[in-house]
C-alpha cells in the first residue's frame, strides 16, 4: 500500500492542479469552479484591508477571523484563500493520521482511513473551490487530539475560538465535559489510552468496571464540577466572549447579528435538504409560532442528548454521530454541511465491523442515490423553473431516510471503545 508520506505528497500536488485548474475555468467558462462563498469571503476581506467592515458586503455572515484571514486576497493573490483552505485540508489529513497513531492503528490501517478523507471528490473539491469548513474540521481533530494527551486547557483554547468562528461546534460541549472525567485524566499527567489491540476483547475501560451507561453518567452528574471541567468551560467561555466582545466593539450589531444569531435563528425559504424547508417556504411571511420552533427544535435536540450520554466516553465517535445526527435534523441543511462529519468518519473506521462489500458499498450507495434523487428535482426546480416544490419535498424525506438509516448502521457496526482506560491504584503506583 502506498505510504502516508507519499499520499500527503500526492494530495497536496493535486489540490495546487486543482486550484490552477479553476482558475483557467473560471477565466473560461460560463460555469465557474469558484465557489461563489469565496467570492463574498474575498470582498469581506478586501473591505477589512481598507478599514471598513466585512459586513458592508451583504450576505457575509462569519466571523470577521475569516476575512482577517484572507486579507493577502485583496493584497497580492486572489487564490490565497484556496491555499490556505486547501492546507487545513491536508492538516485534517494529517491530524487524522495522528489520531490512529496515538490510539495504536497499524500503519496501513491509518493510510487507508486517511485516504477515505484526502481522496474524497467531495472533501478535495471543497477547498480548492473556495469553502472555509476544512479550517474548522482541522481545528475539532485537534481539539481531539489535545484531549487525548491530556491538554486540557490548550483544547479549551482551540475550542472557544472555533465556536466563535463557527457557531455549530457548541454541539460537542457536553460530551467534552463528561469525558474530561477524573477517573481518566489526572492533572499533570498525561492519560493512559485504550489501545486499538484490545478492540477484540473485553476491557475493563470498555466497561468502566461493569457499569452501565446509565450508571456512569448518573455518577459524572453528580460530580460534575472538577479542576478540570470548571477550568475548561472557564477557558473556553472567556476566549469565546473575548473575540465576540473585541468584534461586536469593531463592527457592533451588524456583527452580532450577522455572525452568531443569524445561525441560531436562522429559516431559508429556498429549496435545501432540510425535511423542513417545504413548511418554511409555505409560511415564510408569516411568523413562526413559539409551538412551530419548539416542534422543530425538540427531535434534534432529543437525538443529540440520547446519543451523548450513550456514547460520550467514546469520543470521535460520538462526535461522528452527533454531527450526522444534528446536520439530518437541521432545519437548514446544504452540501457544505457533509465535511462536518466527513472528517470524523475516518477516525472511527478501524473500530467498525462494517465491511465495505457489500454492506459498506450499500450504506455508500444509499446515501448518494437519496442525494442525487434529490439533485434531480432540485435541477427541475432551479434550472427548468418547474413547479416541482412537493416532489423535491419528498425527496428531502427520502433523504432524511437514507441519513437515518446509514446512521443506524454505522452504529451497529461500531464496537464501543472509550478512549481512556481507567487509571488503577496500580498505575498511579507505576508512576510514582
Amino acid at each position: 500500500m502506498i505510504s502516508f508520506r507519499s499520499l500527503l505528497l500526492f494530495s497536496a500536488f493535486f489540490r495546487v492542479f486543482l486550484i490552477l485548474y479553476g482558475e483557467w475555468q473560471d477565466a473560461r467558462m460560463e460555469v465557474r469552479y469558484t465557489d461563489v462563498d469565496y467570492l463574498v469571503f474575498s470582498d469581506a476581506a478586501t473591505l477589512m484591508s481598507m478599514g471598513k467592515s466585512p459586513y458592508e458586503r451583504t450576505t457575509y455572515r462569519y466571523s470577521p477571523l475569516l476575512a482577517f484571514l484572507l486579507i493577502p486576497n485583496a493584497i497580492f493573490y486572489d487564490s490565497w484563500g484556496k491555499f490556505l483552505f486547501s492546507a487545513s485540508d491536508l492538516l485534517v489529513g494529517l491530524f487524522i493520521n495522528v489520531i490512529l497513531k496515538l490510539q495504536g492503528v497499524p500503519e496501513n490501517l491509518r493510510t487507508f482511513s486517511v485516504m477515505v478523507w484526502l481522496l474524497n471528490p467531495f472533501t478535495f473539491t471543497i477547498g480548492t473551490r473556495g469553502n472555509c469548513e476544512p479550517i474548522v474540521c482541522a481545528v475539532i481533530l485537534w481539539i481531539i487530539i489535545c484531549i487525548m494527551e491530556g491538554k486540557v486547557y490548550q483544547a479549551a483554547f482551540w475550542y472557544g475560538l472555533i465556536v466563535h468562528f463557527r457557531i455549530y461546534p457548541i454541539i460537542y460541549a457536553l460530551p467534552i465535559i463528561l469525558v474530561l472525567d477524573p477517573r481518566y485524566l489526572q492533572s499533570g499527567q498525561k492519560p493512559l489510552l485504550t489501545n486499538w489491540k484490545t478492540r477484540g476483547k473485553p476491557s475493563q475501560s470498555s466497561n468502566s468496571t461493569e457499569m452501565s451507561n446509565v450508571s456512569y453518567m448518573r455518577m459524572t452528574i453528580a460530580n460534575i464540577f472538577t479542576v478540570d471541567r470548571v477550568l475548561f468551560g472557564l477557558i473556553s467561555g472567556a476566549v469565546f466572549l473575548s473575540c465576540t466582545g473585541l468584534f461586536y466593539y469593531l463592527y457592533g450589531w451588524d456583527f452580532l447579528h450577522e455572525a452568531l444569531l443569524y445561525h441560531l435563528t436562522r429559516t431559508d425559504p429556498r429549496h435545501n435538504f432540510s425535511i423542513y424547508f417545504y413548511h418554511i417556504y409555505l409560511h415564510y411571511e408569516h411568523q413562526f409560532s413559539a409551538v412551530e420552533k419548539i416542534i422543530s427544535f425538540l427531535p434534534q435536540f432529543s437525538v443529540q442528548l440520547v446519543l451523548i450520554f450513550s456514547f460520550a466516553r467514546d469520543l470521535p465517535f460520538c462526535f461522528l454521530v452527533q454531527t450526522v445526527a444534528f446536520v439530518a435534523f437541521n432545519k437548514v441543511i446544504t452540501a457544505q454541511y457533509f465535511v462536518w462529519f466527513f472528517c470524523l468518519l475516518p477516525i472511527i473506521l478501524p473500530w467498525s465491523s462494517m465491511k465495505l462489500k457489500w454492506e459498506g458499498l450499500a450504506c455508500v450507495l444509499c446515501w448518494m442515490g437519496a442525494q442525487t434523487h434529490w439533485l434531480m428535482w432540485g435541477y427541475l426546480l432551479e434550472f427548468k423553473g418547474k413547479n416541482v416544490f412537493l416532489q423535491l419535498w419528498m425527496a428531502s424525506l427520502v433523504f432524511f431516510a437514507a441519513n437515518t438509516l446509514v446512521l443506524v448502521r454505522i452504529i451497529s457496526r461500531h464496537r464501543f471503545c472509550p478512549i481512556f482506560q481507567g487509571i488503577t491504584s496500580e498505575d498511579e503506583a507505576k508512576k510514582k
